[in-house]
């Protein structure tokens, strides 16, 4: 089977992007990755930065962003056509929207609509999660309540890490997903929460079961470290090389 492409999430990266973007961007694409998924524009412009991935060939696989709704609407929707990208993905909303089953649904609903206005302009809108969305709330879990709010439209990006710290199995979270996860984020460690990330291979995520769990199923596999003990730039490339290198996704390099 095909194996599906790799991808970095910038804001890995975003301290050295706010010194140097278009060297750091140079950098990811010469490491071997075939796409990159966006966050801020650190020392640039999203027009600027949409010409320098064109020329080095990412793909903008997706991009974080406020929900397309209210005065961030048009915002949102100005970005993903300047980015030419048809994914957009809500990083996070606040967790009081997890403080209870009512304010569960009203985040369900806020999504729902926001996906409306995304279907509307041609764009695919996802959630990214982290641990909250699988702690327990009076007897729930969040995320099986959005299973089923959620318009069937609306993806995940499973962050396969976070669902790890939660305690759940992520080969299993992936395969309950299924059809609706297309996009997994990949970073590794000790899943203990405060400690720093670490590249790909390193920590205790079965990262062969997750793509696994995914075949045929995930579009791109994109690595994030929020934070490192060592160099972030390094973690990246070290990442790159165990997962291309382990036969687990594609790359412009082989390994």
């Amino acid at each position: 089977m095909k194996l599906s492409p790799i991808a970095v999430q910038l804001y890995t990266v975003r301290e050295a992007l706010a010194n140097d973007f278009t060297g750091v961007v140079n950098k990811i694409a010469e490491f071997g990755y075939l796409g990159v998924e966006t966050a801020n524009f650190p020392g640039t412009t999203p027009k600027q930065a949409a010409q320098l991935f064109e020329d080095l060939g990412l793909t903008v696989c997706s991009a974080h962003t406020p929900l397309p709704v209210g005065p961030k609407k048009n915002e949102v929707l100005d970005l993903a056509a300047t980015l030419n990208c048809s994914r957009i993905v809500c990083p996070s909303l606040d967790r009081a929207y997890y403080s209870s089953i009512d304010q569960i649904h009203r985040a369900c609903d806020l999504i729902n609509e926001a996906n409306q206005v995304a279907i509307d302009n041609g764009l695919s809108l996802g959630v990214h999660n982290h641990w909250w969305e699988y702690e327990s709330v009076e007897d729930q879990y969040p995320y099986e309540i959005m299973m089923e709010r959620l318009d069937p439209s609306v993806f995940m990006e499973i962050d396969v890490y976070w669902v790890r710290v939660a305690g759940f199995n992520p080969v299993e979270i992936v395969k309950k997903w299924g059809q609706r996860a297309p996009l997994l984020h990949i970073k590794d460690g000790t899943a203990l929460p405060g400690l720093p990330h670490l590249a790909a291979g390193e920590g205790i995520i079965d990262i062969t079961g997750v793509v696994e769990a995914g075949k045929g199923v995930t579009e791109w596999l994109i690595v994030e470290l929020d934070e490192c003990d060592t160099d972030m730039l390094e973690a990246v490339e070290d990442s790159y090389t165990y997962i291309v290198g382990s036969g687990l996704a594609r790359g412009r390099k082989f390994i």
